[in-house]
């Protein structure tokens, strides 16, 4: 899995949405994960938006600064309040709910 990079404009780093998705290896729920909100970010938010990819099998410790107890588990960071998904973000209409992006019906 990749880290995407933020876009950058007058020098300066811009970046609307900051996003960690916890995985637990590349495992085909973790593949899928990372590959519905990569498709779900380029198409609802292209280039505001910065993908961090935590693997908690290689960094477990950092499970409990977001409270991770399940995974795959996407934390919205920014913008504030903080927002968390669980899943493999293949119900898009939950997930742009989720991220505040689409209001719920």
């Amino acid at each position: 899995m990749e880290k995407s990079k933020p876009q950058r404009q007058s020098g300066r780093l811009q970046k609307a949405y900051q996003l960690r998705l916890y995985v637990a290896g590349q495992t085909p729920k973790s593949l899928a994960a990372f590959a519905n909100l990569k498709k779900l970010c380029e198409e609802h938010m292209p280039g505001q938006y910065d993908i961090e990819v935590i693997d908690l099998l290689k960094k477990p410790q950092l499970a409990s600064g977001d409270q991770i107890l399940a995974i795959p588990t996407l934390v919205r960071k920014l913008p504030e309040p903080i927002k968390k998904i669980i899943g493999d973000l293949s119900n898009t209409e939950r997930v742009l709910v989720g991220l505040d992006l689409r209001k719920q019906k």
